[in-house]
């Protein structure tokens, strides 16, 4: 707690950090809005379903645990992580919101309809407002733990936490029928993009997580 304590104290000192910090916040702010108006063009213009091998085959599993309770458990790790490494803060907000823009973008240009035979969710108001059946293309839930696998990738113990997370976030989707198998595919090859773009357009952010 001690070395924690002295890395705050450190890296809140210099202005350029907390200017920085705060540029992140604003732009996970925005974001998050930018995903919220995303997500109900979406349900306005959601389209009919399509046919999925894969969906086809497995079967419906009510994976609402995982869906919910560990997104809400998975956001509170993350914060808890950041809070420990205070030189992440940056450059994980920055990526993270960058993710969150770039896949509003993509969900505003798919619009085909949730496959019909599907579990059910339950209703969390504050999830619902930011999540829904019509936000399909890439899936959100497989991509984001793979791109702080991507970030922490020197951290060994991280490293596997956050690429377990997301194949199981992944499997999870799929076993409820909440994404096609496209979308959560596609997560991984577009997240990798999404990560290496963030590199250069927050590369003093990077360069500071990245020192010893």
């Amino acid at each position: 707690m001690e070395q924690i304590i002295k890395k705050h104290k450190f890296y809140w000192s210099q202005k350029t950090f907390i200017i920085s910090v705060f540029a992140g916040l604003i732009f996970f702010a925005v974001s998050v809005a930018i995903n919220y108006y995303a997500n109900l063009f979406a349900i306005e213009k959601a389209g009919n379903s399509v046919t999925d091998l894969l969906l086809n085959i497995l079967p419906v599993v009510d994976t609402n645990l995982l869906f919910f309770e560990g997104t809400l458990l998975f956001i509170v790790f993350v914060a808890g992580l950041m809070l420990k490494e205070p030189k992440a803060i940056p450059f994980t907000l920055k990526s993270l919101a960058l993710f969150i823009v770039i896949r509003a973008g993509f969900v505003t240009l798919t619009h085909y309809g949730p496959f019909p035979d599907r579990a059910v969710m339950d209703n969390y108001d504050l999830i619902d407002s930011f999540t829904s059946s019509a936000d399909l293309f890439f899936s959100g839930h497989t991509g984001m733990p793979y791109l702080l696998a991507l970030i922490f990738w020197r951290a060994r113990p991280l490293r596997l936490l956050f690429l377990g997370s997301s194949v199981v976030a992944g499997f999870s989707v799929l076993l409820a029928h909440y994404h096609y198998s496209i979308d959560v595919a596609s997560a991984f090859f577009i997240t990798f993009g999404i990560y290496h773009l963030a590199r250069r357009l927050f590369k003093k952010d990077h360069d500071l997580f990245s020192t010893e």
